[in-house]
C-alpha cells in the first residue's frame, strides 16, 4: 500500500501534553476552543488518533479532546502491572484539567466506555452526557476461579514481557484487514501508523506497555458495576455492534439480552444497534456513527456548569 492510499485526516490533531497523578499523559485536540468539548475516551491497545474517522465526521461545532490512557499511544508507562481502578483516578485528574468548570460530555470506546461508565456513577455530579461505544463491562467471573487467576497472574510475573513488533507498519495493515474485514484498507493503514513506532534496531513495534497483557488478578465483578451504573445520572447512549465478538460472549452471561439489562441499570437510557458493524465501528463506518451520536447530542442536554463552580 502506497503512501497516498494511507486516510488523509480532514480535522487537524493539536498535540498537547499534561501531568495527571503524576504521569505524563498525551492529548490530542481537534477544532475550535470555542465549540463544546466532547471527550473521547479510547479502548484497550488503541489511542486517541483512530478518533480522527470519528472526529472528521462529526459537526464542526465540537471540540474533541481525546487522552491517551497510561502506557498506551504517547503516554508514559507503568512499565509494571497496570491496574484498572487507576484509570478512574487518571480520568478524574485529566478532567480536572480538560473540564474543570462543567460537567463533561465523554464518548467512550470498549475499555474507555467501561472506564466512564463507572465513573459516571462514582461521580454522577461531573459527566452530563455519555455515550458507551460497545462499553458493556465483562462476563460475571465465579469466585471459585479467583486461585487458579492468581496463579497465573504470578506465572506471568515471573516469565515478564517482551514488546509486540512488526517488520513493517504495512505487515501490520494487512493483520488488520485480515481481522476485521470491515475495515477499509486507508483506514488500516492510518491505524498501524499511529499504532507504531520505528525501533532503532529495525522495524516498527506497539506504543502500548506490554505489561498491559497481564491478566487481572481480581476478578471482575459485574455485580459492582452495576451497582455504579445505577447511579449514573447522565443522558446515556449505548451503540452495539451486531457483528461484534465480545457482546456475542456477553450473551452467555444468563442468556439475557444486553439491552434490558442496561436498562435494568441506568436511569436515562438510549441504545442503537448497528447490525452490519462490530466491535470497532467507529473505525469501520465512523459516518454511520457520527449521525447517531450527532442526533442523540443534539436533542440531549448539556449542563453548563459544575454546581457550586
Amino acid at each position: 500500500m502506497s503512501a497516498d492510499e494511507c486516510y488523509a485526516a480532514v480535522v487537524s490533531a493539536r498535540e498537547e501534553f499534561v501531568v495527571a497523578r503524576g504521569l505524563r499523559h498525551r492529548v490530542l485536540r481537534w477544532g475550535s476552543a470555542e465549540g463544546e468539548p466532547i471527550v473521547l475516551l479510547h479502548g484497550f491497545q488503541d489511542c486517541a488518533d483512530t478518533f480522527q474517522f470519528l472526529v472528521d465526521a462529526m459537526p464542526r461545532t465540537f471540540q474533541f479532546i481525546a487522552p491517551d490512557w497510561r502506557g498506551f499511544g504517547g503516554s508514559e508507562r507503568n512499565d509494571s502491572p497496570y491496574w484498572f481502578a487507576d484509570y478512574l483516578g487518571d480520568l478524574e485528574a485529566l478532567l480536572d484539567q480538560l473540564s474543570p468548570a462543567r460537567p463533561a460530555t465523554i464518548v467512550g470506546h470498549s475499555m474507555g466506555g467501561n472506564i466512564a461508565s463507572l465513573y459516571a456513577g462514582v461521580r454522577p455530579e461531573r459527566v452530563s452526557r455519555l455515550v458507551s461505544i460497545e462499553g458493556f463491562g465483562l462476563l460475571r467471573v465465579d469466585a471459585s476461579k479467583a486461585p487458579e487467576r492468581f496463579a497465573e497472574w504470578l506465572d506471568e510475573l515471573r516469565a515478564g514481557v517482551r514488546e509486540t513488533t512488526y517488520e513493517s507498519t504495512r505487515r501490520l495493515t494487512q493483520l488488520l484487514l485480515r481481522r476485521n474485514p470491515r475495515l477499509a484498507p486507508a483506514h488500516a493503514e492510518f491505524i498501524a501508523r499511529v499504532w507504531t513506532k520505528p525501533m532503532p534496531t529495525g522495524g516498527y513495534a506497539l506504543k502500548f506497555d506490554p505489561w498491559h497483557r497481564l491478566v487481572n488478578p481480581v476478578l471482575y465483578r459485574r455485580e459492582e458495576a452495576e451497582a455504579c451504573w445505577s447511579r449514573v445520572r447522565a443522558a446515556t447512549l449505548l451503540l452495539l455492534g451486531g457483528k461484534s465478538e465480545y457482546r456475542a460472549r456477553l450473551q452467555q452471561d444468563g442468556g439475557i439480552d444486553e439491552v434490558e439489562r442496561f436498562r435494568s441499570c441506568f436511569v436515562d437510557l438510549d441504545s442503537h444497534d448497528f447490525s452490519d458493524l462490530g466491535h470497532m465501528m467507529h473505525h469501520e463506518d465512523a459516518a454511520a456513527v457520527a449521525a447517531v451520536i450527532g442526533r442523540w447530542l443534539q436533542k440531549s442536554s448539556s449542563p453548563a456548569t459544575i454546581a457550586g463552580v
